[in-house]
């Protein structure tokens, strides 16, 4: 049985995606890593790529993170999402928390990673 997955990264900054990119292949040099640059884009990843975990940018233009979360729990209810946003709003996190989505606070550094990929690990 292999242990590959694959990680979505969804964020309109490049350099963002760039960065989670680097840690997770650090940590895990065979998981395959898709992206998405908005919400739309990441809704036909999802489809074609079949994501093992979401990383979910809040903040985007177009549909936004919250939305497109949303729409990607209720075609993929058991695939891990978890919000990465620099709003930490109680309001955020309560919703996060509603939808049964994890929540990172930016900046993603590699040990905010590797600690939600360990949950990933664990399941």
């Amino acid at each position: 049985m292999t242990s590959t997955k694959t990680v979505l990264i969804v964020d309109d900054s490049r350099v963002s995606r760039m960065m989670a990119r680097q840690y997770i292949a650090s940590l895990h040099a065979d998981w395959i890593i898709e992206e998405a640059g908005t919400g739309e884009e990441s809704l036909l990843k999802a489809r074609t790529a079949t994501p093992d975990l979401i990383l979910m940018d809040v903040n985007m233009p177009g549909m936004g993170g919250i939305a497109a979360a949303e729409q990607l729990r209720h075609e993929f209810p058991a695939v891990p999402i978890s919000l990465l946003t620099a709003n930490v709003q109680t309001a955020t996190r309560e919703r996060a928390n509603a939808m049964g989505i994890g929540f990172m606070e930016k900046p993603i550094t590699e040990a905010r990673i590797a600690q939600l990929l360990a949950t990933l690990k664990a399941a």
